[in-house]
């Protein structure tokens, strides 16, 4: 058993810890501490293995008191896990003893955006001065910041697929002149925000902004959404991707993000002391021909958006790879800056050797455990999407009133 402040200290002192909420997802988006990661007791066997990958890791489950994690805790021993405690008294422990409750899904990444926002100033318009602006023929492009399946399912009139960590690399070959201005949207707000001020901060002459509260603020303003489609941003030519790989890197810089080749690799991934968390950051096509042995396949911009699902373990390194090299920067510059230590492998082409799946397993779920996010689909009520858009922007003085989140703005 561990208590509730042994595991807020363990945070504020910088120690690893995987905080693991092991109800349904259902219930894990009513409430659960800002590091604490959904990893439900029918998803440990197959999702415990890369989620965490370190048996040594000191592991933390809790349930609302269901009484589920006390099998959740023999579930990791029985895998190999050495170093696995129950929270006493469960949540409402966490809560008796006055320490912060954060509600949905992915929410330390989202109150992240939302601290980028409030830091940054970061330029954003409403749907209705977006659609006028389509309207009247005006000069701009809108890049989609979410992944691919998500833009097909519903976008913003004329927007162009280009998830996360793709923008940077991908944005000049959409808008190659400087006065054209470049929307960056999302379904909510979290992608659109960390997108735009992702190319703010790569030095992108054009004017940028993020569409206002994504695909939901459209529908809310009683916009039409077009469905289907299948526009995506080229990556543009040398000196294109040249300008990119060298702005992404001054970024990483400004943000501490570490570098090392292949000799180094191998020396973190031989540390058994510390947990090690490899991810090939490219579209699922591009890392499927061939990534480095050992990483996984998690798109830059999703990583950024559900760091607590790929990288549960609280203060584990990541390394990152990525053959161009800009997806991988912007998307370390943004975990340096959520606290992680994180590095960016350099890597000889030929070194992208392993072909196949390279997927993360994900655990078959029961529709009816899930939490129904208010930004997928078409079809979400009014009042739930606009309830959702309330609750983000509280997240900052959540943060404040957390205290243990480290997170820091460049």
């Amino acid at each position: 058993m561990t208590t509730p402040i042994d595991v807020r200290r363990r945070l504020l002192a910088g120690d690893e810890i995987a905080i693991l909420d092991v109800r349904p997802e259902r219930d894990y988006a009513d409430g659960h501490p800002l590091f604490a990661a959904n990893l439900p007791l029918t998803a440990i066997e197959t999702e415990a293995p890369w989620r965490l990958p370190r048996r040594a890791a000191p592991i933390v489950v809790f349930d609302g008191g269901e009484g589920v994690a006390a099998g959740a805790a023999r579930a990791l021993r029985g895998l190999g896990y050495r170093d696995v405690a129950v929270l006493a008294g469960g949540l409402s422990a966490w809560r008796a003893a006055g320490l912060e409750v954060f509600t949905d899904v992915n929410s330390a990444s989202k109150a992240f955006g939302e601290l980028v926002e409030t830091r940054r100033h970061t330029p954003s318009l409403a749907a209705p001065d977006v659609a006028a602006l389509i309207g009247r023929g005006a000069d701009l492009v809108v890049l989609d910041a979410r992944r691919f399946d998500e833009y097909a399912t519903m976008s913003i009139p004329g927007g162009v697929s280009t998830p996360g960590a793709e923008l940077v690399l991908r944005a000049r070959t959409q808008a190659p002149d400087p006065d054209t201005l470049i929307v960056v949207n999302c379904a909510g707000r979290t992608r659109s925000l960390i997108g735009a001020q992702s190319l703010i901060n790569a030095g992108l002459p054009n004017p940028v902004a993020a569409l206002r509260n994504g695909t939901m603020g459209w529908r809310l303003a009683g916009l039409e959404l077009e469905h289907g489609q299948d526009r995506r941003a080229g990556e543009g030519s040398p000196d294109g991707v040249a300008w990119a790989r060298d702005r992404a890197r001054a970024v990483a810089y400004r943000a501490g993000v570490k570098r090392l080749d292949l000799a180094d690799l191998a020396v973190l991934a031989a540390d058994e002391s510390r947990t090690l968390y490899r991810f090939d950051v490219r579209l699922p096509d591009e890392a499927a021909s061939g990534t480095l042995p050992g990483f996984l396949n998690a798109q830059g911009g999703q990583l950024v958006q559900e760091t607590d699902h790929y990288a549960p373990v609280r203060g584990a390194r990541i390394v990152l790879a990525d053959p161009a090299g800009p997806r991988a920067d912007m998307t370390a510059s943004w975990l340096a800056q959520m606290g992680w230590e994180v590095f960016v492998v350099d890597a000889p082409p030929a070194a992208f050797s392993v072909v196949g799946p390279i997927s993360p397993a994900f655990a078959a779920v029961d529709p009816a455990d899930l939490y129904r996010r208010p930004y997928v689909g078409a079809d979400n009520p009014r009042a739930a999407m606009q309830a959702y858009l309330d609750w983000e922007a509280g997240l900052v003085d959540q943060l404040a009133r957390d205290a243990t989140h480290g997170f820091f703005v460049v």
